[in-house]
């Protein structure tokens, strides 16, 4: 069976009880028991719900994993990933320009319970070698990173930590399972953000994990039912309705992610373009060998606070908002949205300036995208 066929029918199944195409949405909190000890193998909606499974089971099949487990939020999945798999006096190596939101749980929740993180350039194998510790017990990847689009080799860094037995979890969120499979490049986890891509539509929040070992499963299960941040009813059954059309969009995001990058990266008033589909990327070789499309995620830099400011506040089709990956195109500034958390001297570092704005390209007809970034640039 080919991705696309996956992704409408796994988990979707006829419904047995009236034959219904759309998996209902099962809205309960407690099942009825027909005596003690005897059930049809539901008791309590935070342990079972069969909307969420639907949903767990078709993000297995797509990512190739034995088994997934969706949560409240992309947040929710990372904190259930560290109580699963992490203890005090452990170490992490973490791509250094990951998520802000990734940043802040490490380093304002889980360094004071004992759990240490190093931020190093996973763009370079030999540095991540190099961190490595007898106590490194995971490996975090993004990637692409969130906002500047840097790569890591899953598979090179994958067979470098797997004789050690050191986890590699590679967050997919900007990819998707359509473009980017990392379980079989050797990673060992794979978290999705299922607000982005996967749903599609801007209109649900969500997590996942998908996971390639059955023991690794069971952990992650636990910790599942014992903390609790599941996702509810409702956001499942949308994010799988996203996941029937997520190939089509997927196609068109990178067509339209490409054409937004290629005029972008010819525009006099942009400085530099970050988009691994363009040949000029450092890593664009790499790019074309363990993804299948670029997607549409492009971020772009213009040299100021002011002049992306002007930017910003002058697009009339983009919309100025936090988040990625929905039919909508949506524009953002990273150091003052989704990396304000990390320290303004980190940010500089890493390249985050506050000249730099991040496009999540939509599926709108692309002329009408690019008409309206050339209106607002000609402002500057």
């Amino acid at each position: 069976m080919r991705f696309a066929t996956k992704a409408i029918h796994i988990g979707s199944e006829p419904d047995p009880a009236t034959g219904a195409v759309s998996v209902p949405i099962y809205q309960t909190s407690t099942y009825a028991q027909e005596g003690l000890g005897k059930h049809k193998g539901y008791e309590y909606a935070r342990t079972q719900n069969p909307t969420r499974f639907a949903l767990e089971r078709c993000l297995a099949a797509l990512e190739g994993g034995t088994a997934a487990f969706a949560f409240a939020s992309g947040m929710a999945a990372i904190n259930a990933l560290v109580e699963a798999f992490l203890h005090a006096g452990d170490h992490v190596i973490v791509s250094e320009n990951v998520y802000g939101g990734t940043f802040r749980l490490f380093e304002r929740i889980w360094r004071k319970y004992g759990v240490d993180f190093s931020y190093v350039d996973t763009r370079d194998v030999a540095r991540v070698e190099q961190a490595l510790r007898p106590e490194t017990r995971m490996i975090f990847l993004e990637t692409p990173t969130n906002p500047l689009m840097i790569l890591a080799d899953i598979r090179a860094i994958s067979e470098l930590a797997r004789p050690r037995g050191i986890r590699v979890v590679v967050d997919n969120t900007f990819m998707s399972p359509y473009f980017q499979r990392p379980l079989e490049l050797g990673a060992d986890v794979v978290v999705h953000s299922t607000t982005k891509y996967l749903n599609g539509h801007s209109d649900s929040v969500g997590g996942a994990l998908v996971v390639r070992d059955a023991e690794d499963a069971e952990r992650i299960k636990f910790v599942q039912n014992a903390a609790g941040a599941i996702i509810s009813p409702l956001d499942a059954w949308l994010v799988l309705r996203g996941i029937k059309t997520l190939p089509l969009r997927m196609r068109q995001h990178d067509e339209n992610g490409r054409a937004v990058a290629r005029f972008l990266a010819e525009h006099p008033r942009v400085e530099r373009v970050y988009y691994p589909g363009l040949p000029s990327h450092p890593q664009y070789e790499l790019a074309r060998r363990q993804m299948s499309g670029f997607g549409g995620m492009v971020a772009f830099d213009v040299g100021s606070l002011e002049k992306a400011r002007t930017v910003l506040e002058s697009v009339r089709l983009c919309a100025l908002a936090e988040s990625l990956g929905g039919v909508e195109t949506l524009i953002s500034h990273p150091a003052t949205m989704t990396h304000a958390s990390v320290p303004p001297e980190e940010r500089q570092r890493l390249g985050i300036t506050e000249g730099l704005i991040r496009i999540s390209v939509g599926c709108e007809d692309v002329e009408d995208i690019i008409a309206d970034l050339d209106q607002a640039l000609a402002r500057i």
